[in-house]
């Protein structure tokens, strides 16, 4: 807390006190707090509880006049992590303690100084099917037999970090945990009620926006330096007004609202804004319903994705068992503040758009991106769907292999599972059946999904039809689909079919899924079942028969599907606060608070998991040239982290699958990209290893090949990527990418930034760079740079054999210049902007990183 005491004032009723930012505010610009929108009430809560007294008047008007000019800090509340980017981050951590204690420092005091949260839900994979007996045992054993050596390092975590907890896998997804339970919405510490906020390590963080939270998600590194204790440096964001109108049509689902409105903000470009859904078509959207859209924020590109505090965050915390005082003081302090809906109705914003619900038709998303909305109506005329043979026996041209009820996006709406479950239930009465390809799954967000299905009657339903539990995990939506069967994967490679799947996830990037699964399509969790019977993308499941009936009657979709009165009834009846207790209170029973003895992690030599980071040493500890550098690749528009650092299946073939056979891994037991992020020498080897890659400086006859394929400068030679990557380490020489727009777009993945910094990546030119992205190039010390307007890879002629130097003194947002010299020996001086946006990220860049920053100051301190 600060000395900014005369703005601390009672919370009536609650024996609690807030720090008054209406009064502080107005005190500034009289009745300027009734005109800002909510993002800024609580950025301006946090300055007056937080800022020191003399910077607190220039940091409010920051947030008041709406200006961009000047940095202010951002104190978030929590950090919540997954397990994947959670244990980098402390393994990252584990590796800081080293090189302090190396230094002579005391290990022990580096810690996470802000509340720490880590949920293992990545790392799951469904190598049984939801049709087989004991899938959820089976893939929980084989889960804890593969990651052993990263189970074991963040057990150690648990006792050796102070401020960190930890919930074991098989429980739930992050998000949905955050909504359902980890969240108060309203902070106390210290005798003060706050807001609570958070950053988390997953691009979907803003699920939680839903109840009022302001949750952004954030690279591992930019979360380790929340997690020791720095303000996350911020200016002002883009605050985008999006009023919603009109009420949804029957048989509409929110999955179908999403995608619409996923559309509907990429074509309005609010990449990087913070969004708030206000009017009257937010009022009978359920938080279930909110959480669906606010899940979706980073598809379509903004940070956050919030609604008001009002009467449905209210009885939503009732729902899940929220403590009927912290109810209550979630509705005092939200209506005492301004944050409670009707307070906010003289809110001003820069920009408002508006978005009817009452549009919105069934829809799907695909083929390979979540904001290609595809209307179901229109299957035919998309050359989506279309008449198709299937071979006896055999396997039809357009396949669904996998059907996939997966993810927080949807799993955390009981209205979404509920229409599942009843669907099913009446395809079960009328006969139809689950094609024999499709391997089907059901992996909710949390146990409390269970146990209402089955107060419904509804899980037998599921599980008939292939929908089984496989696990309370990421899974699908995270590539971790596991293992085709054998004669269907041979089938598929022999025939060269063109297979899909169909997920009710957030994400469909080309490769993501499943390396067999050429694209695939988002849908509701209902017509993920419905496409689990049709069997195949080339089906109108509008307007073509899913089967027959016992009397020989055609059945559609629309005889399946439930009407919203069956469903709420179903929900109404069903879904209740006992059963978000029995799950909760067993899951976060208190610990018996006992540290570690041992603040040192005793590292593995032979793990593929876990390894002390060498991020203090070698190339990465000594100076970077900017000169003399040689492209790596040269890339289009759109290139995503999964681009850059893939996190599905390894396949033997692979760079990480050779290396991992040679250490003596069985290929069974090779897992995904993901789980070996903790171990450098098997995550650098995913770098740009994604199958589905365009580098466009390998090319036949003219035309860019695709695969990970790289060209070694100057012989010219193509090899793969990983060998190109060796060569270049071996000689070593600095090294440049260039890409087009909106690069690293996807996952929050450090990875897709420590993995090109350890290639001897200096620096990436681009014409634009998603935020998150960015901010973990800065915190691995790569340098971001944007071409001007107007200027890109195409008009420049670049063919990569061009050297690249940067030339010009590095500050904030500073126009350099690029100077490319070809073989011919013409220059070209080319200007681009430096993206290191603060002084703040000029410090970590020339510090090497986010990490050697701290280890500077934590030495110097």
């Amino acid at each position: 807390m600060t000395n900014n005491t005369h703005y601390r004032k009672p919370l009536a009723g609650s024996g609690l006190d807030f720090f008054d930012a209406r009064e502080a505010v107005n005190a500034i610009v009289p009745g300027a707090y009734e005109r800002l929108p909510y993002t800024s009430r609580v950025l301006a809560e946090q300055l007056v509880r937080r800022c020191e007294p003399e910077h607190l008047t220039a940091c409010l008007r920051q947030i008041i006049e709406r200006r961009r000019d000047a940095d202010f800090p951002w104190y978030p509340a929590r950090v919540v992590c997954h397990d994947i980017l959670g244990q980098t981050a402390l393994v990252d951590l584990a590796g800081l303690r080293d090189a302090i204690a190396e230094q002579g420092g005391d290990p022990s005091r580096v810690n996470p100084v802000v509340e720490t949260q880590l949920i293992v839900d990545h790392s799951l994979a469904v190598e049984h099917a939801g049709f087989e007996p004991d899938a959820f045992e089976k893939n929980r054993a084989i889960e804890d037999r593969r990651n052993e050596d990263r189970f074991h390092f963040i057990e150690w975590c648990k006792t050796a970090f102070e401020n960190v907890s930890v919930i074991p896998a098989g429980n739930g997804i992050m998000h949905q945990i955050n909504l359902e339970k980890m969240s108060p919405v309203v902070q106390v510490k210290d005798g003060v009620a706050f807001p609570d906020t958070c950053v988390g390590t997953d691009s979907h963080t803003p699920h939680v926006d839903a109840l009022g939270v302001i949750a952004i998600g954030v690279g591992g590194l930019e979360a380790e330096t929340v997690m020791l204790g720095r303000p996350s440096m911020m200016r002002l964001p883009d605050i985008v007004g999006v009023r919603l109108t009109g009420r949804r049509r029957p048989g509409i689902t929110a999955t179908d609202l999403v995608l619409a409105l996923t559309e509907f903000l990429r074509n309005e470009r609010v990449v990087s804004a913070y969004l708030e859904f206000f009017g009257e078509g937010t009022r009978e959207l359920t938080i279930g319903d909110r959480a669906t859209i606010a899940n979706m924020t980073p598809e379509y590109g903004a940070t956050a994705g919030l609604f008001y505090i009002d009467e449905q965050t209210i009885n939503y915390l009732k729902l899940t068992g929220r403590d009927d005082a912290q109810v209550k003081l979630v509705e005092q302090y939200a209506r005492q503040t301004g944050l409670w809906a009707d307070a906010l109705t003289t809110a001003e914003y820069e920009r408002v758009l508006e978005f009817d619900i009452s549009s919105v038709t069934r829809n799907m998303a695909g083929p390979s991106s979540p904001h290609r909305r595809l209307p179901t109506s229109e299957l035919a005329a998309r050359g989506i769907a279309g008449p198709w043979q299937q071979i006896p026996g055999a396997l039809p041209d357009g396949a669904v292999i996998i059907a996939a009820i997966t993810s927080c996006t949807n799993t955390s709406n009981p209205r979404n599972l509920v229409a599942a479950g009843l669907l099913a239930k009446k395809a079960n009465q009328l006969g139809l059946v689950r094609r024999p390809w499709v391997k089907t799954s059901f992996a909710p967000g949390s146990k409390v999904a269970r146990l209402y299905l089955e107060e419904a009657g509804l899980l037998p339903e599921l599980e008939r039809l292939g929908f089984g539990i496989v696990g309370y995990a990421c899974t699908t939506c995270n590539g971790m689909s596991g293992a085709l069967d054998p004669a269907i994967q041979q089938e598929i490679i022999e025939r060269d079919l063109y297979t899909t799947a169909v997920l009710s996830g957030n994400r469909n990037f080309d490769g993501r899924i499943h390396p067999y699964a050429r694209q695939a399509f988002l849908a509701s969790p209902p017509l993920v079942v419905a496409y689990a019977l049709a069997g195949t993308i080339r089906f109108d499941i509008e307007r073509d028969a899913l089967g027959t009936d016992a009397s020989g009657k055609l059945v559609y979709l629309n005889d399946l599907w439930p009407s919203d009165e069956e469903i709420d009834a179903v929900v109404g009846e069903c879904v209740k606060p006992e059963q978000f207790n029995r799950v909760y209170i067993q899951m976060f029973k208190p610990d018996d608070g006992a540290r570690s003895s041992q603040p040192l992690y005793d590292w593995r030599p032979q793990s593929t998991y876990i390894r002390r980071p060498p991020y203090w040493e070698g190339a990465l500890a000594g100076e970077r040239s900017l000169s003399g550098m040689r492209p790596l690749a040269i890339l289009g528009d759109n290139i995503t982290t999964d681009h850059l650092s893939p996190s599905n299946a390894i396949l033997p073939s692979s760079a990480a699958g050779e290396y991992l056979a040679r250490m003596g891994v069985p290929e069974e037991d090779f897992n995904s990209y993901a789980t070996h992020r903790g171990d450098h020498l098997t995550a650098q080897r995913a770098t740009l290893a994604n199958p589905k890659l365009f580098n466009e400086m390998v090319r036949e006859n003219g035309e860019v090949v695709q695969g990970s394929l790289a060209r070694i400068e100057p012989e010219g030679k193509v090899t793969r990527m990983w060998e190109a990557i060796e060569t270049y380490m071996n000689r070593k020489q600095p090294l440049i990418i260039v890409a087009g727009a909106d690069y690293g777009q996807g996952s929050s993945r450090d990875w897709a930034a420590k993995g090109v910094r350890l290639a001897g990546v200096e620096a990436i030119v681009a014409e634009g760079f998603e935020r998150i992205h960015r901010t973990n190039l800065v915190g691995m010390g790569v340098l971001p740079l944007e071409f001007k307007p107007g200027t890109n890879r195409h008009t420049l002629g670049l063919d990569g054999t061009e050297l690249y130097d940067v030339v010009g003194d590095i500050t904030p947002g500073a126009e350099l210049a690029l100077v490319i010299t070809r073989t011919s020996g013409e220059k070209l001086d080319v200007p681009v902007t430096c993206r290191l946006d603060t002084a703040d990220e000029v410090k970590v860049y020339a510090a090497g990183g986010v990490l050697q920053r701290f280890a500077q100051d934590f030495l110097a301190g």
